[in-house]
């Protein structure tokens, strides 16, 4: 398998690295993230109809480039690396996967067009106050009346849903347990009976809501796939979310990287500069492996994603489990290696460190994943 990027790739990167640093500077984040919507509404605009970022991994015939996964990691690494505010995660990782996975021929025409232009913006609805990321965990109910159904329930830590035009709900049949009984809909975040609240969050760069479902009646076409029967597109949408989450962890843990080397470089102490220190040279040494391992493991889930392959839930959790260890542990060493200042409101480091908690946890952290694995392997 090669793992090097085609010339097209590369030159979708060059773009996308210039495009970053034009509108996703210091300063524009700083500015996109205490705004009401938690992004600048200008860049989203320019992401969709002038770059067709979120088009990428939807087919021609819904309106998208027909590309695949590899062409997506590569983006996400670039955007984590500049702490991008936008809702794209939820839009296309999320709300766009679970609509290729699960969704009908219907649905994808009436859907996956509006979140490929970047005019719908979209997020899944999943997990729930319990805090679980199994299919244990979802509680909402979904019972039919006639031909329609009606969901009840609260979702919480939902991912843009303060924004969202578009919801994917996980809800399940009343009386049902474990992974039998659960579905997907898909649903106008206007609805009525939705209700909406942005939730207080560490990391200021990525917003999450509680969604509540106050007997939300939507029609039979809202239903995706069979009644009951919707865990293994759900699952499947998580794994893919979680590997398109590994790549945006590997291109912040290389900006810790790079932070701390250019600091190590300019910071004087005891006349020379502290890289010149061996406990300091140690410090970036590990970082530098903690993320060419961690770019190895989510390049190689992500060309897996990219063919369907079997092995897709469980390389899906590796990556998950490895990128966020070491994102957390380069965000934490770019902080030693600052000092003091380390954690000031003025240097970006405490804003990596943040997305890299909020990261680790969402989607499920590292000690969820490593179990997923053990697992699959039969331990």
């Amino acid at each position: 398998m090669d793992f090097a990027f085609t010339e097209e790739q590369e030159e979708l990167r060059a773009t996308a690295r210039d495009f970053l640093v034009a509108h996703s500077s210091s300063e524009q984040v700083r500015t996109a993230m205490q705004s009401e919507l938690g992004y600048d509404p200008q860049v989203w605009k320019q992401i969709g109809a002038e770059l067709g970022w979120p088009s990428v991994i939807i087919p021609e015939e819904f309106g998208g480039l027909g590309l695949g996964y590899v062409e997506l990691i590569a983006l996400l690494e670039l955007m984590g690396s500049a702490l991008l505010c936008a809702p794209f995660f939820s839009s296309v990782c999320l709300a766009a996967n679970a609509l290729l996975v699960g969704g009908s021929e219907e649905q994808k025409k009436e859907y996956l067009p509006g979140i490929a232009e970047g005019q719908t913006r979209a997020t899944l609805a999943f997990t729930e106050a319990n805090g679980r990321w199994d299919a244990s965990g979802i509680e909402a109910s979904a019972r039919r009346e006639g031909g329609d159904y009606v969901l009840s329930g609260k979702k919480s830590f939902v991912l843009d849903g303060h924004c969202a035009d578009l919801l994917v709900v996980a809800a399940r049949r009343e009386g049902t347990t474990g992974e039998a009984g659960i579905s997907l809909f898909a649903l106008p975040a206007a609805a009525r009976g939705v209700e909406r609240r942005a939730l207080p969050t560490m990391d200021q760069t990525r917003r999450l809501a509680e969604i509540e479902l106050r007997d939300v009646r939507v029609p039979g076409s809202a239903l995706m796939g069979q009644e009951g029967e919707g865990w293994g597109a759900l699952s499947k949408t998580l794994s893919l979310a979680a590997i398109a989450l590994s790549a945006e962890q590997v291109g912040g843990a290389q900006r810790c990287l790079d932070m701390s080397v250019e600091y190590a470089k300019q910071r004087v102490q005891f006349g020379r500069p502290i890289g010149s220190f061996q406990a300091i040279k140690h410090k970036c040494a590990d970082m530098l492996v903690q993320v060419e391992s961690a770019r190895s493991a989510s390049y190689y889930a992500g060309c897996v994603a990219a063919e369907d392959g079997v092995e897709l839930p469980l390389l899906a959790s590796l990556a998950k489990a490895y990128c966020s260890d070491a994102y957390f542990d380069c965000a934490a060493n770019a902080i030693q290696i600052h000092g003091g200042v380390g954690f000031t409101w003025e240097y970006d480091v405490h804003l990596y460190f943040k997305r890299a908690k909020s990261s680790e946890s969402f989607l499920g952290d590292g000690a969820y994943h490593r179990e997923q694995v053990a697992r699959g392997i039969g331990l």
